[in-house]
Order: structure tokens, then C-alpha cells, then sequence
């Protein structure tokens, strides 16, 4: 298995593409009951093996299946654990001027990692379609375990059923760390060695005007980190020495919107300094994710990925821009742990962000043609 890491290049992406024409069909075609699942599946193999080429042919040297197979970025993960089902509410989640399709996880029974997992499948198919290229290292994203949680206690009906099945929330955490691990040493064992959990608690708990709606201003905010560092860190514990454990913190990114605002200082000391990864992926693509500053909490030997390209809109910044940015974060981090991608990814949902493939490809080109200036 390849060495290879992110810093190797210091250029990276966060995981999710444009869904191509041929599979949204398909998609909405398997919705109406006019193909099967094999028909599908087929389509689906096709557009990654397509992805899969033209992110190589780009010069990216990690890849990922673009999350092609799933509808949301985090729900259709929560649905392959044991003990979950898949509820629709009256209302789906509320972004900054849209609200998304209505989809949750309800707890039904006791959570517990299943081998057939969907995550497990897709990412056996990637790793194989790469199998024997040593310079390049297949990813794979999934929502982070205080992301589940959080969607376990979203609303009256999911947060009733949380109590009925788990009175005891230790309980509760302890069932979600141990499926996450089992999840994770399962695509250990098919060959990954590069894990990222994708994360939007954070950005919701720096978030006060998203407190303020939602809890009349009355919360704890260094309880909620607490918790969310527990749920999290509960699930990476005795994980091999190789495998390489990441995070992407997001603010919402649904259809080129956003759900929340605010700058990593309020949870720079719980967050950068205490949960077990070796790479933090954070948004720095607008005024809404703050300064550099934070930064400085970051331990010296972990790496940080600069979201400062824009997945949200087609418009490419001024590489000038990019550059003059990257030197101000170097003020707080090493310049060799740093490391520039996009904000996000381009589909965090199957609807996707407000630009076409060419922009989207443009993007990463860009992201590649800057770090290569700074680095090389």
C-alpha cells in the first residue's frame, strides 16, 4: 500500500462530484420503479470508473467515488447501521434560504455495524478500480459519529425514540463508537488506509445566531464539545498505526447554500488540540468561517487543509488571492503542514452546487496550480 498522504502534494479535495446526467436519470429512474437495483448499480459503476480517470488524468493522488451511490453525504451511512431506520419528517433541514428534501435516521433497535454495509461495498469497488497503482490512494468519507448522534436527536420523534432505546446516553455512545470502529476496520481490511469524517457539528456549536433559533440562546457550549469529542474520539480508538484519520468541518453545503456561521475560535481548544485525527479539512472560503488565528491550536505534528476555493459558486478566485492567504495562514502553522482544496465538496447532496462539470474541474485545476507554486 502506497505512502502516499495529502501533505505528500499539498493539494487535496474534499470527496463529493457533480452527479453526471446519465446517473441522475438512472437515480430518478430507480425512484419510479423503472429499472432495478442491477440497472442502477450498472450506471454507477460506469460514471466512477469515469470519475475515478478524469480525477487521475486532473493529477489528483487521492481519489474518491465522488459519492456517486449516495443520496446525502452523511444519511445514507446512519441507514446501513444496524438499529436505524429511514424516517421522512414534516421538514428537512433549514439552510440559509432553502430548505432541503425531508429525509432523517430514527433509532429503531439496538445500533450496531452490519458487514453489508454500503460504505463497505462502494468502497471495495474504488479500491479495486486502483488496485497495483502505488502513487494513488483511495479515500473514503463518512459522516462523523457526533454527526449521527446529532441526527438521532434531531426533533421530538427521533430524540423519543433515542430514549426509549438508550435511557442511558453512555449507552448510546457507546453502541455509535463501537459500530463506527467496526465500520472503519472493515474498510481497513479491504485495503483503505485513508479515512475522513465529515463533520457539521462543529460549525453548528461556533454558530450563535444557530443557538439562538434553536435552543432561545440556552446551551453549553463546552458541554456540547465535550460530548461531540467523546462520540467522536470513541470511534478511533486502537486504530491501525497506518491508517490515516482526517475530519472536514462544514458550515452546510446544500445546493450552493449554507446553515451556519462563525470562526473556529470558540472550539480551537477542544477541537484542534483533542480529537484523534492527523488532518483537519476547514473551510476558509468566506467571512463566514473567521480568521487564521485559530489555528495556532493546532498540535505541531497535524496537518491542515485550507478550504480556500469555493465549491459553492462557479466564479474562480484570483490565484494572487489564494497565494497572499496561504501566507497569512503560514503565520500560525507550519507552511509544510498546510496543505489548499476546495472549501467542500461539489454534491454534498445529489441535487449538487450551482456550477457545471467544466467550473467544477477548473476548480481543482486551480487548487493543483497553486499548490504547486507554493511548494515545489
Amino acid at each position: 500500500m502506497t505512502s502516499t498522504t495529502a501533505t505528500t502534494f499539498h493539494y487535496d479535495i474534499v470527496g463529493s462530484f457533480l452527479r453526471p446526467q446519465v446517473l441522475k436519470k438512472a437515480r430518478a429512474d430507480f425512484n419510479a420503479g423503472k429499472i432495478k437495483q442491477e440497472e442502477l448499480t450498472k450506471v454507477e459503476n460506469n460514471a466512477i470508473k469515469d470519475l475515478v480517470k478524469k480525477e487521475k488524468e486532473v493529477g489528483l493522488k487521492v481519489v474518491t467515488d465522488g459519492e456517486f451511490r449516495r443520496s446525502y453525504w452523511h444519511l445514507d451511512t446512519f441507514w446501513g447501521f444496524e438499529g436505524i431506520e429511514h424516517t421522512v419528517p414534516e421538514h428537512g433541514y433549514f439552510f440559509h434560504d432553502e430548505e432541503t428534501r425531508a429525509d432523517s435516521a430514527k433509532i429503531k433497535g439496538k445500533i450496531s455495524f452490519t458487514p453489508d454495509h454500503p460504505d463497505v461495498k462502494a468502497y471495495k469497488f474504488l479500491h479495486d478500480l486502483i488496485a497495483g497503482e502505488d502513487d494513488v490512494i483511495a479515500r473514503q468519507s463518512i459522516p462523523s459519529p457526533a454527526q449521527f448522534y446529532a441526527e438521532l436527536v434531531r426533533g421530538e420523534e427521533n430524540e423519543a425514540a433515542a430514549r426509549k432505546y438508550y435511557p442511558d446516553t453512555n449507552d448510546l455512545i457507546k453502541d455509535i463508537g463501537q459500530a463506527y470502529h467496526d465500520l472503519i476496520i472493515a474498510l481497513y481490511d479491504l485495503g483503505c488506509r485513508d479515512v475522513k469524517l465529515d463533520d457539521c457539528t462543529w460549525g453548528m456549536v461556533v454558530d450563535e445566531g444557530f443557538w439562538k433559533e434553536m435552543a432561545n440562546g440556552d446551551f453549553d457550549r463546552l458541554q456540547l464539545q465535550q460530548l461531540y469529542l467523546k462520540l467522536n474520539n470513541a470511534a478511533l480508538q486502537d486504530l491501525p498505526a497506518d491508517l490515516r484519520i482526517s475530519t472536514h468541518v462544514c458550515r452546510g453545503n446544500y445546493h450552493s447554500t449554507w446553515a451556519a456561521s462563525g470562526g473556529y475560535a470558540p472550539v480551537a481548544e477542544q477541537l484542534f488540540a483533542k480529537e484523534n485525527v492527523s488532518a483537519f479539512y476547514l473551510e476558509f472560503d468566506d467571512d463566514r468561517s473567521g480568521d487564521f488565528a485559530p489555528l495556532a491550536s493546532v498540535p505541531a505534528e497535524k496537518e491542515v487543509v485550507l478550504g480556500l476555493v469555493t465549491s459553492k459558486n462557479p466564479e474562480l478566485e484570483d490565484q494572487a488571492v489564494l497565494l497572499k492567504r496561504i501566507k497569512e495562514a503560514a503565520q500560525f502553522i507550519s507552511l509544510e503542514n498546510l496543505s489548499l482544496s476546495t472549501q467542500c465538496g461539489f454534491a454534498s447532496t445529489e441535487e449538487g452546487n450551482k456550477l457545471n462539470e467544466d467550473q467544477q474541474w477548473a476548480k481543482i485545476k486551480l487548487v493543483i496550480e497553486t499548490a504547486q507554486k507554493v511548494w515545489d
